[in-house]
């Protein structure tokens, strides 16, 4: 009577719910257009509230684009070597608390503060979520799923925008950069618990990072 070894079966790759993924990714960029493009919205209630004229409150928009250009370099060199899944969690925990404190801006410095905080994550966010939404794509449907990222843009112009300065007429500006926090934290959550458990990348290099805006195409 021969016996025969007992083998354990080889485990089979985790597979992850694509469309949770892209719907999580899609989220944050809404969370990101609408609070983008409603501030323009948003801007007389909270120039009133704030004691400054619009051409003033303007500024506050301003420092958010200034965040925008200072946070893409510096994240992508700094955070090179990280895990995507983490980044991407990073990224919207500090863009939550950055709407958080917008909205409980004590006066008009402060928000200038908190709007160029809040910018920080926006460009970064766009390039790591296309490369998340491409790894959990099949091959022949990366550009459809790195296009679904982007469709929470043109949700928040069509959808988001209106919605807030609703909400500025209703119930107050503030409320209009809490419900975007909240937006952030959903996706925040959503990409931890469904997005790759992706290693870190001890070969990137962040001079590589860098370099990358130096070619004309860039």
């Amino acid at each position: 009577m021969t016996s025969h070894p007992v083998t354990d079966p080889v485990p089979s790759p985790r597979t992850y719910p694509v469309a949770l993924v892209l719907a999580a990714l899609a989220l944050g960029g809404f969370a990101i257009g609408t609070t983008e493009f409603a501030s323009m919205s948003l801007l007389p209630y909270f120039a009133a509230s704030l004691g400054v004229d619009a051409p003033t409150a303007g500024h506050a928009i301003s420092a958010y684009a200034l965040g925008v250009v200072v946070g893409a370099p510096v994240i992508a060199v700094g955070a090179a070597r990280m895990p995507r899944r983490l980044i991407l969690v990073a990224l919207m925990a500090v863009f939550a608390v950055g709407n958080l404190l917008s909205a409980l801006s004590p006066s008009f410095g402060w928000m200038l503060v908190f709007r160029f905080f809040s910018g920080l994550p926006h460009g970064a966010y766009f390039g790591v979520a296309a490369l998340v939404a491409a790894g959990v794509a099949p091959p022949e449907r990366r550009a459809r799923a790195v296009a679904m990222v982007m469709i929470g843009l043109t949700v928040a112009t069509i959808v988001g925008v209106p919605l807030a300065n609703a909400v500025g007429q209703w119930i107050g500006w503030r409320w209009g950069f809490v419900i975007v926090a909240v937006l952030a934290a959903l996706t925040a959550t959503a990409v931890f618990l469904f997005a790759p458990r992706d290693a870190a990348h001890p070969d990137a290099s962040p001079l590589r990072e860098l370099g990358a805006l130096g070619r004309g195409r860039v």
